[in-house]
C-alpha cells in the first residue's frame, strides 16, 4: 500500500538523512538497497494473522497513527524474523522519531539478514543516535569496517558522521582511535582521526593526523583542503593560501582546490586574486548562477561597478536562488553612480516577505537622504510597518541618517527618547554613547559604555570604544590600554580594535609597539583612519617615505576622508 503519510521502504536512506540521524556510515558509501536474496529469507507462512497485522500497520500509517503502525510492525518483525518486515519497522520507527523502537527493529533486521551491509550501517547509526552503550556502538561499527572490505575507505571517511549524534566528543575521538587502529595503512583512517580531533577541539592532533594521511597519499585533495582549513583556523591563513596555491600549480584542473583557494583569499580580503580564481571557475561554467553572484560580489567589493552590475544581472537571468540579494546590490551600485531613481527602482522591487525587505527599506531611506531628501527618508522609516524589533532597527537607521547628515544632536535626542522606554537596550546604549562622544559629552559616553559592559561583559566594541576615546583625548592612558587589551582578547583579528591598541601605545610613547600592531591592522583592512594612524606613527619614527607611501595609497582610495586628509595636511605642512 502506497502511503502519503510516510515513505515506502525504498526511501529509507533519504528519510534517515531528512531527519538528520546521520544513519549511513559514510557520506560516499552507497546504500545497499537490494532486498535479501530469496535463499536467505526465512520460510514465512502468510497466515491470516500476519496478513491482518501487516494491513493494519499500513492503514494506521496512512491515517497518521504512526505510533500504532510502529508498534504493529515491530511486533510483526519479532514474530516473523523476516528482514523485509524488520527493515520496514525500522523505517517507520525512524519516521516517528522513536529511537528506542528503531534500535530494536534495526537489531532484528541485522540479525535476520546478517549479510546486509545496509542493516549494519543503519543499526550503528541508530544505536549512536539513541545514545546506546559505547561498547554496543563500537561493536556495530567494527563489524561494518571488518565485514565490508570493498567499502572500507568510504566507511572510514564516514565514521565521524555516524557518531555525530553522540554528545561527548572526547568519547567519540577515543572510539575513532580504537576503530581505526587496524587500518593505519589507509590514509582515510588518519583523516577520520583528524576529524575527530578537530571536533574534540584538539587542532594540533588533527594537523598531525592529516599530515600522516598526506604522507601515505601525497597530493590527496580532500586532505590538502582539510589541512588548509586547519591552518586557517590556527591563524596561519597566508600559509594555508600558499599550500593551496602550490597544490593548484600541480593540479590546475581541480575545481575543488580552486574553490577552496578562492574562499580563503576572500577571508584574507585579497579580493583581486580571489576574483581571478572565481573567474577561472566561471570560465568552465559560464552560466552558473552561484559563480556569477560570487564574482559579482568580489567586483562589487573592488568597486568595479560596471562588471559587478553585468554579473549580477546575468545571475538574475540564470535564476539565482536569492534574487533579492542581487537586487539589493544592484541598488547600491546605482547609488554609487548617483542614480537615486535607479537605486529606488531596485530596492522597491524587493517584496515584503523577502528576507531582504528590511535592508531594502533602510537602503531606500539612505538613497533618499543622499539625494538631499532627509525629511522624506525619515518619514519613510517612521511609516514602515513591523513589530517592536523591526521598529527598533528602523529607529537606529534613522539615527544614523541624522548623524551622517551632520545632525548628531538630533540623532542623540532620538535615541535618548528611545532609551527612556528601553534603558537596557545594548544597541541603543552603544549608538547613543558614540553620538555622545561625537558631541564631546565624555561623561555621558563613559556612563553608557560602562553600563553596556555590565549588561554584556563580552561586548568587545564597548571596551574598544571607551578605551579609544580616552586614548584619543590623552586621558587615563594606562586604563585606556587595559580596556583595549580586553577588547583584543575578545576579538583578536578585528582590525579596528587592533588600530585602537596601536594608537594607545603611540599615545603612551611606545612607538615600536604601536607600529607592529598598526601594520597588522592595516594589513587586515586598508581603512583610511587606520592609514592615518599608521602614517603618523611612521612619520614620528622619521620614516617619512614609508608614511607618504601609506598616505598616498589611502588618499587615492579615500580622497574625501576627513581624518586622513587632516592628518596628512598637518604632517606635511612646511
Amino acid at each position: 500500500m502506497t502511503s502519503k503519510t510516510f515513505p515506502l521502504s525504498r526511501r529509507l536512506r533519504r528519510l534517515g538523512a531528512a531527519i538528520a540521524l546521520s544513519l549511513p556510515l559514510g557520506a560516499l558509501a552507497a546504500a545497499d538497497e537490494t532486498a535479501p536474496a530469496p535463499s536467505t529469507l526465512p520460510t514465512q507462512e502468510l497466515t491470516a494473522g500476519v496478513l491482518y497485522n501487516f494491513l493494519l500497520a499500513e492503514i494506521a500509517g496512512a491515517r497518521g497513527q504512526i505510533g500504532l503502525s510502529t508498534q504493529l510492525y515491530l511486533e510483526l518483525a519479532q514474530h516473523t524474523h523476516d528482514p523485509r518486515i524488520a527493515r520496514r519497522a525500522t523505517e517507520i520507527a525512524l519516521f516517528s522519531r522513536n529511537l528506542a523502537a528503531a534500535s530494536r527493529a534495526a537489531k532484528l533486521w541485522a540479525e535476520s539478514d546478517p549479510g546486509s551491509e545496509e542493516a549494519r550501517r543503519v543499526l550503528a547509526g541508530v544505536v549512536s543516535s539513541s545514545e546506546g552503550r559505547v561498547e554496543d556502538v563500537q561493536i556495530q561499527l567494527a563489524r561494518v569496517l571488518a565485514q565490508s572490505p570493498d567499502a572500507l575507505p568510504q566507511n572510514l571517511m564516514g565514521l565521524n558522521r555516524a557518531l555525530s549524534r553522540m554528545e561527548n566528543k572526547e568519547t567519540v575521538r577515543s572510539m575513532v582511535l580504537r576503530l581505526t587502529e587496524p587500518y593505519l595503512d589507509h590514509p582515510e583512517a588518519h583523516f577520520a582521526r583528524a576529524q575527530a580531533s578537530i571536533v574534540a577541539e584538539d587542532p594540533m592532533s588533527a594537523l598531525a593526523a592529516i599530515d600522516t594521511a598526506l604522507q601515505l597519499r601525497p597530493d590527496w585533495e580532500p586532505a590538502v583542503i582539510f589541512k588548509a582549513q586547519l591552518m586557517q583556523q590556527a591563524g596561519a591563513e597566508r600559509d594555508a593560501s600558499a599550500l593551496l596555491a602550490s597544490q593548484l600549480a600541480r593540479h590546475p584542473e581541480s575545481n575543488n582546490l580552486r574553490l577552496a583557494h578562492a574562499r580563503l583569499l576572500v577571508s584574507l580580503r585579497d579580493f583581486e586574486n580571489a576574483r581571478a580564481e572565481f573567474n577561472k571557475l566561471l570560465e568552465a561554467a559560464p552560466n552558473d548562477p552561484e559563480l556569477l553572484f560570487a564574482v559579482g560580489l568580489l567586483s562589487f567589493q573592488l568597486e568595479d561597478n560596471d562588471n559587478a552590475a553585468s554579473l549580477f544581472e546575468r545571475a538574475l537571468a540564470a535564476n539565482h536562488p536569492d534574487p533579492d540579494a542581487i537586487r539589493l546590490h544592484l541598488g547600491q551600485i546605482a547609488e554609487r553612480r548617483k542614480d537615486t531613481e535607479g537605486a529606488l527602482k531596485w530596492y522597491r522591487a524587493i517584496p515584503e516577505p523577502s528576507r531582504q525587505y528590511g535592508d531594502a527599506q533602510i537602503r531606500i531611506a539612505i538613497a533618499l537622504a543622499n539625494g538631499g531628501r532627509l525629511a522624506e527618508a525619515r518619514a519613510h522609516l517612521q511609516n514602515q510597518p513591523g513589530d517592536a524589533e523591526v521598529k527598533r532597527r528602523y529607529l537606529l537607521a534613522e539615527a544614523q541618517l541624522l548623524r551622517d547628515a551632520g545632525q548628531p544632536q538630533q540623532a542623540f535626542d532620538l535615541l535618548e527618547a528611545a532609551l527612556l522606554k528601553a534603558p537596557d537596550d545594548t544597541d541603543l546604549l552603544y549608538e547613543s554613547a558614540m553620538l555622545a562622544e561625537r558631541l564631546d559629552r565624555v561623561d555621558a559616553m563613559e556612563t553608557r559604555l560602562r553600563k553596556l559592559i555590565a549588561l554584556e561583559p563580552e561586548h568587545a566594541h564597548a571596551y574598544n570604544a571607551l578605551g579609544y576615546s580616552l586614548a584619543d583625548r590623552g586621558l587615563r592612558l594606562e586604563e585606556a590600554e587595559q580596556l583595549i587589551a580586553r577588547a583584543v582578547e575578545l576579538a583578536p583579528q578585528d582590525p579596528f580594535i587592533l588600530d585602537s591598541l596601536g594608537w594607545v601605545r603611540f599615545r603612551r610613547g611606545d612607538n615600536s609597539g604601536a607600529i607592529a600592531v598598526l601594520e597588522q591592522a592595516y594589513g587586515l583592512r586598508s581603512d583610511p583612519e587606520i592609514a592615518a594612524h599608521l602614517g603618523e606613527v611612521l612619520w614620528s619614527l622619521n620614516r617619512q617615505a614609508d608614511a607618504n607611501r601609506v598616505f598616498d595609497e589611502a588618499l587615492a582610495a579615500h580622497p574625501d576622508n576627513t581624518v586622513l586628509r587632516d592628518t596628512v595636511q598637518r604632517l606635511r605642512k612646511p
